[in-house]
């Protein structure tokens, strides 16, 4: 390894570069693949060991090796992949590859402009409060390793700069909020369009035994909904997502793959005021699909959503970045015609392999032969559940082949998704056309029960059958096995079990009968879902929504006039206080004010106290005038001549001494 010239960058500013550096790495933890984390952190420690003079940085030639040996590793891990993920990781790289570089204090503030790029990169991907808290914690480190480095010798240096910071932070913070709140709205960052193949965890466009129940082991969060009017029962809230209908090698998909659109920007505001009666709000996390969530008999009321033919509704684009959007309840009064279904949707509908899942078909025929009536029909199947010793579990068993015979008759041990393919193939087998939906059951109160939190672990598969007098309609043979799972949710449901989370060791949804847990885990839930619906959401319609509690119903443009206003009368206020400061320049130093204070009182008691006159000639005059408290203006004179020819300026010992000289003579005089 060549070694290099020794770095002439103080070590006090670096370990604050390096903090910074691992703090706006965190928020990509999980999605960097793990050997470039590493790679980052031994780059980072690289640097450190050679400002402690352990190790050399590398030469020109050695760099090169280690840079294109790192970029190959990328290369290979990508393959050929091009997302905003994969982007982003090359950045980070490229940020890890740069410490070998920085020895200088122009080295420095190169990496601080890219370190402070990192944050906003972040925030493609993190923007709940928690990481953005830990994005401005990163910011203020490096902005005060940069006033370590300008004044590396200075005495309590970092703390000094904390409190610059602070100060700072104070007098902008008003202007910040006045601008973010009246300055009309542009799309932020992370609400470009981002091509991503990021897996996110949530339901698929495919189901076969198994699946949910995986999905079942996370306590991730897949939407929060706010309702006018309360929260509805447990039991009705069933939020459909998707249909599959078509079953094929033991798997069901949808019958015609929808086109995968590009991804592009989706409206994230769906704000379309306040909350009116039968309305409700869904916060959507992001999935990268196009498919909401909504209950039945819904329709859309923000316009960042469009209804779908089988009553379900759709972005226009995949869903990169957390999405709000409204609906309404409408319920059927059963004043609608119901509709016949056409011969290619009935086809549809019946469809199954020619064969395959052979007792399941004999027992269909049996079934069919029983019960003429399609209703009845149905009936028996749940009651079959019921009935005989069919168990709901996490834990089911393999049925690699023939599935559905599998559950029926030998097993009789599954999750959902397994019940809701049997009695999706048996309605099939007798004739009546049925099809799976694939969305969310359930969900529990947030804070002060004023919304709702829908989890991954609320993923459920049901069927909707349809017959001529009733059209489609849901039957859940999960409510026929388990009725506590649709009663109450997925934990009372396989409480006996103990399979709840049981791979989730520091969920706090693991450990419901803790309440100091769970209010804790509510309560910052609630903080995150205000942040998200009025801070990260806060734009567009919101923005107006908010603007016409105003008088005078500002628009747009008058906003914007209110706003340039606004901002000239800050920027024309700054200047005229700069202007005026520049002609008083010693008023707002302590010793100045304390100065000043001195005069005042002395030519209130009779003494000449003008602004030419020295400390010592005050203190003289006084003394002449008042011989009593000659002593004290004595004392007060030299301590500001200490401070103004001294070597050192006062410290805050010696402005308390002056205040308490100043107390004791304004008492004696």
């Amino acid at each position: 390894m060549n070694e290099t010239a020794p770095t002439t960058l103080p070590a006090r500013a670096l370990i604050w570069l390096l903090g910074a550096f691992v703090v706006l790495l965190a928020p990509q933890w999980d999605r960097l693949p793990i050997w470039l984390t590493v790679a980052c952190l031994v780059l980072a420690g690289w640097r450190w060991l050679a400002q402690q003079g352990r190790v050399a940085l590398p030469g020109k030639l050695w760099g090169t090796v280690v840079m294109l040996g790192l970029i190959g590793v990328y290369v290979a891990t990508v393959q050929g992949r091009f997302t905003v993920e994969t982007a982003a990781s090359f950045f980070v790289l490229a940020v890890g590859l740069k410490w070998l570089e920085t020895r200088t204090a122009r080295d420095y503030y190169v990496l601080f402009f890219i370190l402070c790029y990192l944050a906003a990169v972040n925030f493609l991907f993190q923007q709940g409060i928690l990481w953005t808290l830990l994005n401005l914690a990163g910011i203020l480190i490096l902005l005060v390793g940069l006033q370590v480095l300008n004044a590396p010798e200075a005495p309590n240096a970092p703390v000094a700069g904390w409190k610059r910071l602070g100060g700072l932070l104070l007098k902008t913070l008003p202007v910040v909020v006045i601008l973010f709140i009246f300055f009309p709205r542009m799309s932020p960052l992370w609400s470009v369009p981002l091509v991503s193949n990021q897996a996110r965890t949530g339901i698929s466009d495919t189901m076969e035994p198994g699946s949910i129940s995986d999905l079942a082991q996370s306590s991730e969060r897949a939407f929060r909904v706010t309702f006018a009017d309360g929260l509805p029962p447990h039991r009705e809230r069933y939020w459909r997502g998707l249909i599959l209908d078509h079953f094929v090698d033991g798997r069901w998909e949808p019958w015609q793959v929808q086109p995968r659109r590009r991804a592009g920007r989706v409206l994230s505001d769906g704000g379309v005021g306040p909350l009116q009666s039968g309305q409700y709000d869904v916060l959507m996390e992001p999935t990268y699909q196009r498919w909401a969530f909504a209950l039945d008999d819904s329709r859309a009321v923000s316009t960042n959503i469009e209804p779908t033919a089988d009553g379900l509704f759709r972005f226009r684009r995949p869903a990169d970045t957390s999405i709000r959007y409204r609906l309404a309840l409408d319920p059927d009064d059963g004043g609608e015609l119901i509709q016949a279904l056409s011969r290619r949707d009935e086809q549809r509908y019946l469809h199954l392999p020619a064969a395959g899942n052979p007792r399941a078909r004999e027992l269909a025929a049996q079934l069919r032969a029983d019960y003429a009536d399609d209703s009845a029909l149905i009936q028996a199947i749940l009651q079959r559940f019921r009935n005989q010793a069919y168990f709901y579990t996490l834990r089911p068993p393999e049925m690699p082949d023939d599935s559905v015979d599998s559950l029926l008759f030998d097993a009789k041990r599954g999750f959902c998704a397994h019940y809701a393919s049997a009695t999706a193939f048996l309605l099939r087998s007798v004739g009546i056309p049925a099809r799976i939906v694939v969305g969310y059951q359930g969900g529990s109160p947030g804070a002060d029960g004023d919304y709702l939190i829908v989890r991954q672990y609320d993923a459920h598969a049901w069927v909707e059958a349809w017959t001529p007098s009733r059209g489609w309609f849901r039957v859940d043979p999960t409510a026929a096995i388990s009725p506590q799972r649709i009663e109450s949710g997925l934990r009372d449901a396989v409480a006996e079990e103990g399979s709840f989370l049981e791979n989730e060791w520091t969920s706090p949804q693991r450990y419901g009968d803790i309440a100091l847990v769970q209010w804790v885990s509510l309560r910052l839930d609630l903080l995150n879902y205000e942040w998200q619906r009025w801070v990260v959401g806060y734009q567009g319609q919101t923005q107006m929504n908010l603007m016409s509690r105003l008088p005078g119903n500002l628009s747009l443009k008058d906003l914007g006039y209110l706003t340039a206003g606004l901002v000239g009368t800050i920027v024309l206020a700054a200047a005229l206080w700069s202007l005026w400061r520049q002609h008083r320049p010693g008023v707002y130093r302590p010793e100045a004010r304390l100065m000043a204070q001195w005069r005042r009182q002395l030519r209130r008691h009779g003494v000449e106290a003008d602004r030419s006159s020295t400390p010592m000639a005050l203190a003289q005059a006084a003394a002449a005038r008042h011989p009593d408290d000659a002593r004290q203006h004595l004392a007060f004179a030299r301590a500001l001549n200490n401070h103004y020819y001294g070597p050192a300026p006062l410290t805050r010992a010696d402005r308390r001494r002056l205040r308490n000289l100043l107390r004791q003579l304004r008492r004696r005089t």
